[in-house]
């Protein structure tokens, strides 16, 4: 379980770097039998640099999560909530 967090952390090390209001960053995991949903808040501001063009940076952070949680052989679900 220790794992998941780390998780939890890439998406919210990423997000940072992405975004300019840092301090807004809500960040939320919703855990599940085969699946964890990992819920990124931003500020509205923010939310077209998470997003990127057409959904690029979105997918991109998607493929890295997918990635990484391949090694702990589960599933990850990543949400972009708008507010």
């Amino acid at each position: 379980m220790a794992n998941d967090t780390h998780m939890k952390d890439l998406v919210e090390f990423v997000a940072k770097a992405l975004v300019d209001q840092v301090e807004k960053i809500e960040i939320n995991e919703i855990a599940g039998n085969q699946t964890n949903i990992i819920e990124l808040k931003v500020h509205k501001d923010d939310i077209g640099k998470v997003i990127g063009r057409q959904g690029r940076t979105a997918d991109a952070i998607r493929t890295i999560l997918n990635c990484a949680a391949a090694k702990l052989n589960k599933r990850y679900i990543l949400q972009i909530i708008d507010e």
